[in-house]
């Protein structure tokens, strides 16, 4: 299967694909699309969905998988990341892919078992996973294949579950 995860954000929005077999985990891509700050934010809006449509083309990935909002103290920048991740399950769906939608808790649980864990820790455990020599950069990137790595996990398991209930039918 291969999954694309997107880290979406207004200044930097990261993304990554990985193959995987429900076992290994194999890098196919990564990196941040960077929107120019003077730029209306319409036009960023723009560009990221461009980006994305291109990969999604170039790459073909079976699923997407996107990082759920946060609480922010700042209200104006969450309708700002509310927006442009908006954008990405737009262009996901336009290319009909499907879309599926996680918490940084169940990100950074699913790849480092500790819910609160610090973005190095995951970028780390990231690089381990997908046998990197070196940890993922951007961050926004490293975050991206972290969600793409969460969903190969959270679909294997439901795809476990699944077969076991059909069986014992």
């Amino acid at each position: 299967m291969r999954v694309m995860g997107v880290d979406p954000g207004s200044n930097i929005t990261g993304y990554g694909i990985i193959e995987t077999d429900g076992r290994r985990y194999e890098v196919v891509e990564y990196a941040a699309i960077r929107t120019p700050s003077k730029s209306r934010f319409a036009d960023r809006l723009l560009l990221i969905s461009r980006k994305l449509e291109e990969v999604i083309q170039r790459l073909r990935p079976q699923a997407c998988a996107v990082e759920d909002t946060f609480y922010a103290v700042n209200v104006k920048s969450a309708m700002k990341l509310g927006q442009v991740r908006g954008v990405v399950l737009l262009t996901a769906a336009r290319a009909n892919v499907e879309v599926f939608e996680y918490s940084p808790l169940e990100i950074k649980s699913a790849l480092v078992g500790y819910g609160r864990a610090e973005k190095q820790q995951v970028q780390e455990m990231v690089r381990l996973l997908l046998k990197l020599k070196e940890a993922p950069e951007p961050l926004d990137a490293s975050d991206a294949l972290a969600v793409a790595i969460c969903h190969a996990n959270t679909a294997g398991t439901y795809q476990r579950l699944s077969a076991r209930k059909s069986s014992s039918r």
